[in-house]
This record gives structure tokens, C-alpha cells and sequence, in this order.
């Protein structure tokens, strides 16, 4: 069982991961995808009018602020356009995927922020409005029945508060907890670099592998802007039993081969 994060944060070549990820389904390897949508909804997002709000958390993680239009937009492109073009090119390589967001079906439960504790210009502030959240559950039985049944599950990052509500949440850690709840032998999270870098971004200073007792220490030290989340994702699906993260480069041919073979930044 292999889950895959695939960016969305442009940049990744997905032609080469739906490629790839056909290949590994014809070898009987069972695979689920998740992927991102920043990027595509930053784009329509300034088409639409309403630019994204990027703000910084006190504890200094980057994150966009969802109000309720902000939430409607990333649902049409993320489990919309993004989800649906992935299903279609993974169908045309023989893949019976099947697309959903973490909305459907409960498949990703999680609890609501509705604030958020923010730096701005140097000082704290309070901003209220919000629908990101932090997944709390994952319907394995639902993943499970899909697999089971020869399907390949494409998931947007969306969850549904216990009220109902939908919520964006981060794709790195819906992938992790995705890997956690169907004990996944590995997660793969590609990106639009080579791995973590020593010295961001000059890429000859891959970091290529990490012991999982010195990972909150290169998060500290070593990750910058979206490798914040991708090292968080990384405790938390080692920490629950999955037994090897590898953040890799999403650019090059056959993306998900060279993961698995550990280029990358491989954390175990």
C-alpha cells in the first residue's frame, strides 16, 4: 500500500506520476492518491476577485486564510477541475479511478479552527471566519470497500466538520493521516524540489535521509515556507505506524520509480 501527495503548488510533472502510478496498479500494488490545489486556486481566485490571504501562525507556519467565498473556490478547483481532469487522464491509462474529497462520505472528519492566531506586520492579531481545519478521523472503511473493489481513490483535500461544514485542510497531512489509518508501507509526498535542502534553494544541498528521531529538529533548522507542513506530515505518519515518508521531486521522468528507489529525502 503506497499513498501519494502529489503538490499543488505548480510545477509537478503529473503526466509522469499518472504514468507512474498505472504502472504500479498493473503490478498489483494498491495505491491512493491525494493532491493539492494551491496554485490553480490562487490563479482563479485573483480571476474571481477575491486574491488570497496568506497569513503566518504565531508558532510561524504559513497557511491560507479560508473565509467562506475563499472555501468555495478552492471546492470548484480542488475537487473539481483538479480532481476530475486527474480521474480522466488516470481512466485513459487504464486506471479505474475514482475521484472524492474528504466531504464525501465523511471520508476525512475534522474539527474547525474558526480562528486563527496570526503575526501580521509584527503584531498579534485574531482573525475569526475561518474553514481550515485539522483532521481527526479517517473513514478507513470507506477506503478500504473502494480498494477492495479494484478502484483507485483520487482525494481532494477537503474535510466535513462534525456540524457539516466543509473545511480545506492541508494535502501533506491528509495524506499522512491517509497512510496512517490504512497502514501504509510507505508515503510519498512530491513536490516542486528535490527533498528537504540544506540550504534553500540551492538543490545541491539535498538532504537525502533523516532518521525519524532527528526529524523535529531539521524541521526546525532546515524548513522553510510549505516544508514546514511536509516534515509535520512526516512525524505524524511515522509516529502512527507507517514505516517510511520519502519527499521527493515531483519534476523529473518517472517521479514515483525514483521515490521508491530513495532519491528524495527519505525519513524513516
Amino acid at each position: 500500500m503506497i499513498v501519494v501527495k502529489a503538490g499543488g503548488n505548480g510545477g509537478i510533472d503529473i503526466e509522469a506520476v499518472c504514468a507512474d502510478i498505472a504502472e504500479l496498479v498493473q503490478q498489483g500494488e494498491s495505491v491512493v492518491l491525494v493532491h493539492g490545489g494551491s496554485h490553480e486556486t490562487n490563479v482563479i481566485s485573483e480571476k474571481l476577485g477575491h486574491p488570497p490571504r496568506f497569513v503566518t501562525s504565531v508558532s510561524g507556519h504559513v497557511s491560507r486564510y479560508t473565509d467562506r467565498q475563499t472555501l468555495e473556490i478552492f471546492a470548484m478547483v480542488t475537487a473539481g477541475r483538479i480532481n476530475k481532469l486527474l480521474v480522466e487522464r488516470l481512466q485513459q491509462l487504464g486506471v479505474n479511478a475514482l475521484g472524492l474529497s474528504g466531504l464525501d462520505g465523511r471520508l476525512l472528519e475534522g474539527k474547525r479552527k474558526g480562528t486563527l492566531r496570526i503575526v501580521e506586520n509584527g503584531k498579534r492579531k485574531v482573525l475569526r471566519g475561518d474553514y481550515s481545519g485539522k483532521i481527526e478521523r479517517v473513514n478507513v472503511g470507506l477506503l478500504n470497500t473502494l480498494l477492495e473493489a479494484g478502484y483507485v481513490p483520487v482525494v481532494a483535500p477537503l474535510a466535513v466538520s462534525q456540524q457539516g461544514e466543509a473545511l480545506n485542510v492541508d494535502g501533506d497531512r491528509v495524506a499522512a493521516a491517509i497512510g496512517t489509518a490504512l497502514k501504509a508501507e510507505k508515503v510519498i509526498i512530491l513536490s516542486n524540489v528535490p527533498g528537504l535542502l540544506r540550504h534553500f534553494p540551492d538543490e545541491s544541498t539535498l538532504i537525502s535521509y533523516i532518521p525519524r528521531e532527528q526529524v523535529e529538529d531539521h524541521l526546525d533548522r532546515y524548513a522553510q515556507g510549505r516544508m514546514k507542513k511536509k516534515l509535520l506530515g512526516a512525524v505524524e505518519a511515522l509516529r502512527d505506524g507507517v514505516k517510511q515518508v520519502v519527499i521527493a521531486d515531483g519534476r523529473v521522468a518517472q517521479p514515483l520509480r525514483r521515490a521508491l528507489a530513495g532519491q528524495g529525502t527519505v525519513i524513516q
